[in-house]
């Protein structure tokens, strides 16, 4: 159809400037016509089209594109080929205003099915209405409102089709009282700031009832890592590179292919594609880089936001969160390795974290496993997906008063049947609690199997860690728990310009993990080095 090939042309021609993604996008679209048995509802496109009227903005060729390919695609059994839908924008783009004309057009007959309902949800009440006064300000619109009155019937908190009884509602980020929907669509507006799947998996388990159900994401970056975008990020990217099956995921994602092209202007619309239009748009963003250019860590937020480049905090966080990204990498067999132990805690009562470090090829490898107390004051705070992690076996909940001390010392007696571990390091002021059940096992301050970490020894190691960090020196496996752990840990200035480590937040944004392994590295230098194994070079990540 006309629509996305005057796309797939601009990208081709390199007559629009685009990111890799985009490039791998149109051939992928152009492959999957080529290998399935799909048409194009060319005279629903048209009719859908023609609502473009009513609206204050003109679609971009990038819109219609992708409008095209997420609701009037259909495969040989009349079934939307791509219902859902990932738009990753910089600021700035229209992603709402793209929202409200997708959702007006599905509740509309033209779409063919009756209460097709649509609930846009966000993690705030205010980013939750957006698209929905989008909408309803089109329908006061003076110009066409006797005209929608015998169509539409509208409320500051539902917009209902007449004919076919469709509603377009707005929902805030609350799981709960929300199982009996009945949704044709669900819409996921800045899902970079969901900090879990709860609410998205209500949300998604009530489609099906209707047919062709869809979700469409909308977002540009943001600062929560290891949530829901970077995940769907992961696999979009898999699938445009052809690495897994799209199961009807259409990823539409804008971003600078690298932080240096930020400084030639002509790339911006790599991230914001509707900025060759928008000529406001490039004068705002040009105030912006100023700023930007004067101070990165303050006005991060253009990098992050405008461009798709997330920054983090650099002035205080651990290492980027690429790097930590890294760490994920498969665990080799270390049977019958030497290897040095690192614990942390807080409390007996909160997470409590225990960390096997290993060295080999030049690569510092881990093992490690985490408890949390069902006790902990701090349970309600924490926004980490806790049940998957003990799905995945990385994490054990603590049915108990406190994690009692044997806990942590017989995981580590069982892991001295399979590893030599030759010492053990904890914090000064953690070991009296421990002290008696680590005895038992053969562990002891006394006979100096035991390192009691001070801060000083913590300063002595940051340096290194950073290096082992920035050169992927670090493995620990798929421990999504280990991530999250680094991501809340912050640098401290210390005297004589030495660095410490600190919680971000101290009591939703738990560090015990990350702890663990800081106190493990104060006696790596203690391990000799393993070489027979060649050094995995890591991929590069989104």
């Amino acid at each position: 159809m006309k629509y996305i090939q005057e796309y797939i042309d601009l990208v081709e021609k390199g007559i629009v400037r685009t990111c890799e993604y985009q490039k791998l996008l149109v051939a992928y679209i152009k492959k999957t016509f080529a290998a399935e048995d799909l048409y194009v509802d060319e005279e629903q496109a048209e009719r859908y089209f023609s609502y473009e009227k009513y609206f204050p903005f003109n679609l971009f060729p990038w819109e219609k594109f992708i409008f095209v390919l997420h609701c009037c695609v259909y495969d040989k059994q009349d079934n939307p080929r791509w219902p859902d839908l990932l738009n990753v924008l910089g600021r700035g783009s229209g992603k709402n205003g793209y929202l409200g004309f997708e959702d007006f057009c599905l509740i509309t007959d033209t779409n063919g099915i009756n209460q097709y309902d649509i609930d846009i949800c966000a993690t705030s009440e205010e980013q939750a209405k957006t698209t929905f006064d989008d909408i309803y300000n089109i329908l006061e619109d003076p110009r066409w409102i006797k005209k929608f009155k015998k169509h539409f019937s509208w409320n500051l908190t539902e917009i209902k089709n007449l004919k076919t009884k469709s509603k377009i509602k707005y929902r805030t980020n609350n799981a709960k009282g929300k199982d009996g929907l009945r949704s044709g669509k669900v819409d996921f507006d800045e899902i970079h700031a969901y900090q879990n799947w709860d609410n998205i998996n209500v949300f998604t388990t009530g489609l099906g009832k209707k047919p062709h159900p869809r979700r469409t994401y909308i977002t540009s970056e943001g600062d929560v890592r290891d949530g829901p975008l970077d995940l769907l990020l992961i696999k979009a990217i898999k699938i445009l590179k052809c690495e897994i099956p799209d199961n009807g995921l259409l990823p539409f994602i804008c971003m600078l292919d690298s932080d240096e092209e930020v400084h030639d202007k002509k790339n911006w619309e790599k991230a914001v594609p509707s900025l060759p239009y928008l000529p406001n748009l490039m004068k705002e963003m040009e105030r912006e880089y100023a700023e930007y250019l004067e101070d990165p860590i303050i006005y991060s937020a253009f990098m992050t936001k405008r461009m798709n480049r997330p920054q983090g905090r650099k002035d205080i966080e651990v290492t980027s969160w690429e790097n930590i990204l890294k760490t994920n990498r498969e665990v080799p067999d270390l049977e019958g390795y030497d290897c040095v132990a690192g614990i942390d805690y807080t409390k007996t009562t909160d997470f409590m974290s225990a960390v096997l470090l290993f060295k080999k090829d030049n690569v510092r490898y881990c093992i490690q496993h985490h408890w949390l107390c069902v006790k902990c004051n701090d349970l309600g705070r924490i926004k980490y997906p806790l049940k998957d992690a003990v799905a995945q076996g990385i994490l054990t909940m603590v049915d108990d008063v406190e994690i009692s001390p044997e806990i942590i010392a017989n995981w580590l007696d069982e892991m001295s049947c399979v590893y030599n571990i030759k010492k053990i390091a904890i914090d000064s002021f953690r070991y009296s609690l421990l002290s008696r059940a680590l005895n038992d096992i053969g562990f002891s301050a006394k006979e100096k199997t035991i390192k009691l970490v001070r801060p000083s020894d913590i300063m002595l190691v940051q340096p290194k860690i950073h290096s082992w960090f920035a050169t992927g020196k670090i493995i620990w496996g798929d421990d999504s728990l280990m991530r999250w752990f680094t991501n809340n840990t912050k640098l401290e200035p210390a005297p004589n310009n030495n660095y410490k480590y600190a919680k971000i937040e101290p009591k939703s944004r738990k560090t015990d993990g990350f702890m663990a392994f800081v106190a493990a590295a104060t006696l790596e230098e203690e391990l000799e080095e393993y070489e027979d194994c060649p050094l995995y070079i890591p991929p590069s990540y989104y």
